[in-house]
């Protein structure tokens, strides 16, 4: 959304920091509004605002600090995590003509490894595998959401 609404994306570290911060308050703005909109409904993010520390430049733990937060605040806003594997971890490319994707399949594994290292943390953590078959992919992620749902309908 950032980028697409023209944010430029470059590789210098401080607008690295400058585009990982402007993120992180879209993120969480949008997570809030629909939160209060919706206050009795499960809310299913694409993202997270523990994602921009896998970009920052540096540590992780200077995205959080930078931000006023820390990893544990964050990942406290999340009641469970579902985490797809990107298809790259598998060799595979995705064709999807997306132009803010912009990352060669290596960087893609390395932004998996890292994104995967930070959510884990989270004591909801589910992991729905790469799978040369998409349609398994996402059938299993559905049955891991599914799950989920109900863990937390049945905690409430």
């Amino acid at each position: 959304m950032v980028f697409s609404g023209g944010f430029p994306r470059v590789h210098e570290p401080h607008a690295v920091h400058a585009a990982q911060r402007a993120i992180y308050h879209v993120q969480r703005n949008l997570e809030d509004v629909q939160a209060a909109l919706y206050p009795d409904r499960v809310l299913l993010c694409d993202r997270g605002t523990v994602d921009g520390a896998a970009y920052w430049p540096g540590e992780p733990a200077g995205f959080f600090t930078d931000l006023g937060s820390s990893m544990k605040a964050e990942l406290e806003r999340y009641d469970a995590v579902i985490f797809f594997e990107s298809a790259a971890v598998g060799g595979m490319g995705i064709e999807g003509g997306n132009p803010t994707r912009i990352e060669s399949l290596q960087q893609a594994v390395e932004l998996d490894r890292k994104l995967r290292a930070l959510w884990s943390r989270h004591p909801r953590f589910h992991l729905v595998p790469h799978n040369a078959s998409f349609f398994k992919k996402i059938s299993f992620g559905l049955a891991v959401l599914e799950g989920v749902v109900n863990e937390l309908a049945a905690a409430r």
